[in-house]
């Protein structure tokens, strides 16, 4: 896999199209890391990771009644072709209703809190 990453958000963004409670993914520390932004963001429920031997994070999914509260989910930053702003070029997504995710010398932060804290760095994705 070239981008484990794009297959994180492709897996969620499906689990979404077809109407799943949750989704499942292989666990990284960078992966558990944007998870715990998008619970912490209100886009999903809860994220755990299991104790298996291969583990897995298993995410809840959230909906408001039967309409899914994240909408879109797209990567920004590629493998092959990287994106890095600085924090003053930090464009709003669905002016101030999304959020995009950064990854900076000070670890991952939403759009909101790089800006704040005045650091830049690479454009992870962007969700509404």
């Amino acid at each position: 896999m070239t981008d484990p990453i794009a297959d994180m958000l492709t897996r969620i963004r499906n689990a979404y199209r077809v109407r799943k409670h949750e989704a499942s993914y292989p666990y990284s520390k960078l992966k558990m890391n944007l998870t715990e932004i998008l619970v912490r963001e209100g886009y999903l429920v809860k994220a755990e990771k299991s104790a298996d031997a291969k583990p897995q994070i298993l995410v809840t999914l959230k909906y408001n009644g039967r309409q899914p509260v994240l909408e879109t989910i797209k990567r920004v930053s590629k493998p092959g072709s990287r994106y890095y702003v600085q924090y003053d070029d930090i464009a709003k997504v669905l002016n101030g209703f999304g959020i995009s995710i950064l990854s900076t010398s000070k670890g991952l932060m939403t759009n909101k809190e790089a800006r704040a804290a005045k650091v830049g760095g690479e454009l992870i994705c962007e969700v509404s």
